[in-house]
């Protein structure tokens, strides 16, 4: 299909919306519920000095290098724009590491939950490997002071 035809069936569609006097009808409100990107606490939160927050749509991905000093307080936060009460138990567990070369990796999660956290302690230039999960994810590194 082409790029003419989808923008011609776009704007007829949008042409045909409302009514003429520019307003919308309906009943007025829409529930607030759905899990958003800006609604997500980990990424909505505002960024504190030394930390780190990193999101994706899908894994695997792997984001970095990131400079690390010290421990680090760890937390993942994943949703389902689609179904706002999803109870991840049932789910892939959301799986993801700090890594550095091919041998060194340290463990951040591995949980059937919507979220997570844990202490970690590193050094040097690492990168945050998510190598599972089937949702939109958040992941923050606090440093733990």
């Amino acid at each position: 299909m082409s790029r003419q035809y989808i923008g011609v069936i776009a704007a007829l569609t949008l042409a045909g919306c409302g009514g003429s006097s520019g307003h919308v009808k309906g009943t007025g409100s829409v529930p607030d519920d759905s899990p958003t990107a800006s609604k997500v606490a980990l990424l909505s939160a505002p960024k504190r000095p030394g930390e780190i927050i990193v999101h994706g749509d899908a894994s695997p991905m792997r984001h970095g290098p990131f400079t690390l000093h010290g421990r680090y307080i760890a937390r993942f936060q994943q949703y389902a724009p689609e179904d706002p009460h999803l109870d991840f138990g049932g789910e892939t567990p959301f799986v993801a590491a700090l890594v550095r070369g091919r041998d060194a990796r340290r463990k951040l999660f591995r949980a059937a939950a919507a979220t997570g956290r844990a202490t970690v302690t590193a050094d040097g230039a690492w990168q945050i490997d998510v190598s599972f999960g089937d949702y939109p994810y958040v992941i923050r590194l606090t440093p733990a002071g």
